[in-house]
């Protein structure tokens, strides 16, 4: 077990690494990762030196937005195991040291869902139907949806029923939304957690936690704005971010703290950065990713203030914040870096266009892209608080840009279009390359010789990044990571202390920073992001992301220096 993990509050300085079970590794030859992969490559996380895995959706699903459209929340997906798979992948985690988190989604179920299902058959009004959002329609004959709100996917945020009756989803439309104001609902997530818990979760990752809480019913339906903004809060947005959510996460807790050492989750919310500490206080789930790092661009001054929010919402909430640069919702951070830098005021504009015209609209410098990525790596393991990285950032893969539009997955985008259209998700979700040489195509995806083809297609260039490739090579990303990972529990996370202290004097386009490190000494990760080299300080160096020039720090990359 790793030294952090042995503390009741492991989770406030982890190493939280993403997996997404259906592109990880698949045993049984389905062409879809499993739970069975994840077991079967257990040895492969240990090594990274990782101190927890979190599971992205793996229970019965119609697959319609990549597991996040349950049908069952107490099962695992036939084509992905059992719950017994599950129990064996949990003790092969633990056994190895690691702790584990499962993705929990509360906003809505799968139409497919028994109780969807016996909300069509019982008609309007009656009990079951109460446990979703259905409204009658406008017009003469309800024709017309009840307002106009608009899917995050795209098209309208309503759907009409056979009786008349709209459903809301504010996601795809087989994502019904719950109606959180009954108390079916509260009790029966209360079951999921303390289920999950039993069977030896050590967390959650709560999956738009924002957007529980509803009001539909202070004013007139067709009286609210068209298109309440995620960025919005307060008693003025009928769909996020409102103040009664925290009353569902207070009564998490209580089941949280049944169990020793008590869970604890980490919230999902696309809030303003003065609210995410309501939703990581020790009362309610304890964390909440702070976006903030991934959503800035390779900008000093951007990726600054990014860390800056997230130290002030973790010092609000008595908690630690949390740090991510790519995760399944978005495109992979080498490519990010690598593409023109554009400051925007909607994240991620250019990568989203360039992805929309497969990759052919500006120059994805990969080498640049590289460098980068490993100077944002070392600069995001120094911070106090938990990292979380995301299956095949170890490796250096890029967003895969060129899927052929009929091989897509993700409803984003089937149901965008016009002037808001997006190709989607899939290209950080392709199946892992685990070896470069396969006869078969698929990279050592898939473990029988005789398998279906991994369900969304892999490039060609995958064979540079392969698993065993990268193993071979001592200076490859993947040694990088663990190199990094190894120093930050070995000289940060040992000592418990989360302070940070900002360094001046090398100019506004450096981050450098400092923090206590065991043996009474103190860590200094300096970061450039200027065209000349920078002094470092005197010390050691540790740990650098790029050759250094003598004892000058180039551009685009990041050193820790002890002293």
């Amino acid at each position: 077990m790793t030294r952090n993990n042995l503390s009741a509050d492991w989770w406030k300085q982890a190493v939280v690494y993403q997996v997404y079970p259906r592109s990880f590794y698949d045993v049984n030859g389905d062409g879809l990762g499993d739970i069975r992969g994840v077991t079967a490559r257990m040895g492969y996380l240990k090594s990274l030196g990782i101190d927890a895995i979190w599971l992205s959706p793996f229970y019965p699903s119609p697959l319609a937005d990549g597991g996040y459209d349950v049908a069952d929340y107490r099962n695992v997906d036939p084509r992905l195991g059992t719950l017994e798979d599950f129990d064996a992948m949990t003790a092969a985690a633990h056994e190895a040291g690691m702790k584990v988190v499962v993705d929990i989604v509360p906003n809505h179920t799968s139409t497919e869902h028994e109780w969807f299902k016996a909300a069509l058959a019982a008609g309007p009004g009656s009990p079951e139907r109460d446990r979703y959002i259905f409204r009658p329609g406008r017009g003469e004959h309800g024709e017309l949806p009840p307002n106009g709100w608009k899917s995050t996917f795209g098209g309208p945020a309503w759907e009409r029923v056979e009786d008349g009756e709209w459903y809301l989803h504010l996601f795809a439309v087989e994502q019904a939304d719950l109606n959180w104001k009954n108390p079916d609902v509260h009790e029966d997530f209360k079951r999921t957690l303390r289920f999950w818990s039993d069977r030896g979760a050590d967390g959650f990752r709560i999956d738009v936690a924002h957007a529980l809480a509803k009001d539909l019913e202070s004013r007139p339906l067709a009286d609210w704005p068209d298109d309440p903004d995620q960025g919005e809060p307060g008693d003025e947005n009928p769909l996020w971010d409102r103040p009664e959510v925290h009353e569902i996460y207070r009564e998490w807790r209580q089941v949280f703290n049944e169990y020793e050492p008590a869970r604890f989750a980490v919230a999902e919310a696309w809030v303003v950065p003065e609210h995410q500490w309501m939703y990581a206080s020790p009362e309610e789930l304890g964390q909440v990713f702070n976006f903030q790092l991934s959503n800035a661009g390779w900008f000093a001054d951007e990726l600054r203030t990014a860390i800056q929010k997230g130290l002030d919402a973790a010092e609000q909430s008595g908690s630690t914040t949390t740090w991510v640069l790519s995760n399944h919702d978005m495109p992979r951070h080498p490519t990010r870096y690598g593409l023109p830098q554009v400051r925007s005021s909607v994240h991620h504009q250019l990568v989203t266009d360039w992805l929309l015209r497969d990759g052919t609209t500006y120059f994805e410098d990969r080498e640049l892209g590289t460098r980068r990525a490993r100077a944002a790596l070392l600069m995001e393991l120094g911070l106090p608080g938990s990292v979380y990285l995301y299956q095949g950032e170890e490796l250096g893969l890029f967003e895969v840009a060129d899927i052929p539009w009929g091989e897509l997955e993700d409803p984003e985008a089937f149901m965008s279009s016009h002037g808001d259209a997006i190709k989607g998700r899939d290209g950080c979700r392709v199946p892992l390359p685990w070896a470069a040489t396969d006869p078969s195509g698929d990279f050592g995806f898939s473990a029988p010789d005789d398998h279906e083809r991994a369900h969304l297609p892999q490039p060609a260039w995958f064979a540079e990044h392969a698993v065993d490739v990268e193993e071979a090579d001592a200076g490859s990303m993947l040694w990088f990571y663990r190199r990094a990972l190894a120093l930050r529990a070995e000289t940060l996370t040992v000592t418990g202390d989360i302070s940070l202290e900002w360094c001046h004097g090398f100019g506004d386009q450096v981050i450098a920073y400092s923090r206590p490190v065991a043996g009474g000494r103190t860590l200094t990760s300096v970061t450039n992001f200027g065209d000349a080299p920078v002094e470092l300080p005197e010390g050691e160096v540790l740990l650098a992301s790029a050759e250094l020039l003598g004892d000058r720090l180039p551009r685009d990359a990041t050193a820790w220096v002890v002293r």
